[in-house]
């Protein structure tokens, strides 16, 4: 690709705040310089402009203006990406497309140009993506703020009543749809277009199309709205660090998803706080196999910019095609669900590859079984066990102590498994608390209660949905629905989603732990368990079993092979129909469990 222009760094705004008490808040004005990058020569002399600053405490001599104040934005990180490592890779993909920082910023630059010019996206527009993780994918995670728009990343998985749907909600103004999935958005644009209710415009669809694919001329194409675009855009920094800079919607297991708004603030803050948990230092190389519209791809959409790295985008991928890019790259980051982990540890022979450096993976999503976790650890990844929700991100981190490599296979496994402390700056505290009284619950590994958060890094609410978001966020604290322990060294466990919890006899049973055993058995690949209704115990165990390739088992050897660790269930083998982000859909299991009846009659 063309070299691009050096670069124009042009000064973010002061937002504008209304003042409080006379004595201590009054509105004054200076005359700066405006903010020059030292390519562009020496500054014009005078004063250029009046800008408003603001005294907060007149008695101290403290004030807020420009030279000490600008709205945290991750746009900041694709900034300095671009002066400091302008002629190293950003973005690679296949075998022969890639570019450099500088390229990326100013094919951002003319993305969000054509955005606000030609399709008349002011601030708020919510610009909506339905896309893999391709380069324009992750393009748009800057070019869309830059025009003061909000990201939408919608789930590549559903289909397009889902959709026309989340489009109608959100009132994208915009839709980029990636060419292998056009039939699923034209479908979409159909259904909104013969939906009376529906009030707002439909929204401009652009392709996005690859080498060797076939364009439609029907329809503006990404590259072709590049070139076209107009130069000199200038960026439209956030007003205010709270405006939303993304909209992702939840992955839907249970109901119909949830827009979970981000702030440029949370945003940036997060960023910053997993990069740092993650151990990212300068110029990693990120492989893509995280979703980049699962909560922005775990933040490191904005990461790796702030790092200056190189990103390894993948459309679809393989347990083979992740070892032959870590080999092909060197790649030294990656993350994935548990499922992509459990692909890693149990691919063939013929499709491994010795790792060429030592490559660290982060893991989410839903807790990974020990036995998992340990084969990670033997194929020489180093695993990082995280957790946390699309309205927090990745928020708390199992920081490993040294003194435990010298402990047992299974007591390390054991604690690999657990999701540890609240991991970073962002978040304030995360507690395990009994969701009626408020009241924190003792750390003794037993006693389960729901997880809640609060923090900087916390959504900023539900969208146009404010009494989800009141209930969401009750008595100063984000409620999770996820329950835990405490243990005595302070390092929290998930035990089950609340509606997952088994309750048998009287006694709860955790779905986790049950599946953690199951996994164990050599011949299981994946493992699922619900609850099934049962006329004496209440519920009982259901677990559904899909067995390795070639490999065969009973349901009495499985059940045997458990029998001394848990109590009396039922095997189902089956395919386990999973979300996008790794999530195996247990509102579906559940609807079998319950319609196979009841284990014991009466």
């Amino acid at each position: 690709m063309r070299a691009a222009p050096r670069l124009l760094l042009r000064r973010r705004p002061l937002p504008r705040r209304s003042s409080g008490s006379a004595h201590q808040h009054r509105a004054l004005t200076f005359s700066p310089p405006r903010r020059r990058c030292a390519c562009q020569g020496s500054p014009s002399s005078g004063l250029e402009e009046q800008e408003e600053f603001e005294v907060l405490d007149a008695e101290s001599g403290t004030v807020r203006c420009a030279a000490n104040y600008a709205p945290l934005t991750p746009l900041s990180f694709i900034e300095r990406a671009a002066a400091v490592y302008g002629d190293r890779p950003a973005v690679v993909y296949g075998e022969s497309w890639s570019c450099t920082w500088s390229e990326v910023w100013e094919r951002c630059l003319r993305v969000a140009a054509a955005l606000a010019t030609r399709f008349g996206v002011a601030r708020g527009d919510v610009v909506a993506v339905l896309s893999p993780n391709v380069p324009a994918m992750y393009e748009l995670h800057f070019s869309v703020p830059m025009a003061g728009a909000i990201l939408c990343t919608l789930n590549t998985r559903h289909d397009a009543a889902m959709v026309s749907a989340l489009l109608k909600h959100s009132g994208a103004k915009v839709l980029f749809v990636e060419s292998g999935l056009l039939d699923v958005g034209r479908a979409a644009l159909n259904n909104l277009a013969g939906d009376e209710s529906s009030a707002t415009a439909l929204p401009v669809l652009i392709t996005i199309s690859h080498d060797g694919d076939c364009i439609n001329s029907a329809y503006t194409d990404y590259e072709s709205l590049i070139r076209e675009a107009p130069l000199g855009f200038d960026i439209r920094w956030p007003l205010n660090e709270l405006d939303p800079i993304a909209l992702n919607y939840t992955s839907g297991t249970t109901a119909r998803p949830k827009g979970v708004i981000y702030s440029h603030r949370a945003a940036y803050l997060n960023t910053i706080a997993t990069a740092l948990t993650y151990n990212i230092t300068v110029t990693p190389t990120y492989l893509w196999t995280v979703p980049m519209f699962h909560a922005n791809g775990w933040n490191l959409s904005w990461g790796i910019a702030m790092q200056g790295g190189t990103n390894v985008c993948l459309r679809r991928f393989t347990a083979k095609v992740i070892f032959d890019k870590i080999s092909q790259h060197k790649v030294t980051h990656m993350g994935g669900a548990p499922t992509v982990l459990n692909m890693i540890v149990n691919a063939p022979t013929g499709d491994r590859k010795p790792l060429p450096v030592i490559v660290h993976i982060m893991t989410g999503g839903a807790p990974p079984p020990p036995s998992i976790l340990y084969g990670m650890e033997e194929l020489g990844f180093i695993v990082y066990q995280m957790y946390g929700l699309t309205e927090t991100g990745p928020a708390t981190i199992n920081t490993w102590m040294p003194e435990w490599d010298m402990l047992p296979t299974e007591e390390r496994s054991r604690l690999m498994a657990r999701q540890g402390f609240h991991h970073h700056i962002g978040i304030q505290d995360i507690d395990v608390k009994n969701p009626t009284t408020m009241e924190s619950l003792p750390h003794d590994g037993k006693t389960i209660g729901e997880v809640m958060f609060r923090g900087n890094t916390v959504t900023s609410g539900y969208y146009k949905d404010i009494n989800a978001t009141k209930e969401a966020m009750a008595q100063g604290w984000l409620h999770t629905g996820d329950l835990a322990v405490n243990h005595p060294d302070g390092y929290i466990q998930l035990k089950d989603r609340a509606k997952d919890i088994i309750i048998s006899g009287g006694e709860n049973i955790s779905s986790i732990e049950v599946e953690a055993v199951i996994f164990s058995h050599p011949a299981v690949l994946e493992a699922a368990v619900v609850a099934r209704p049962d006329d004496h115990w209440g519920e009982t165990p259901c677990a559904f079993v899909k067995l390795k390739t070639n490999v065969d088992a009973t349901e009495i050897e499985i059940i045997n092979f458990c029998r001394d660790k848990l109590p009396h269930y039922t095997v189902v083998f089956a395919d386990l129909r999973k979300t996008s982000t790794g999530k195996t859909q247990k509102f579906i299991l559940r609807q079998k469990a319950r319609a196979m009846g009841s284990l014991v009659k009466t």
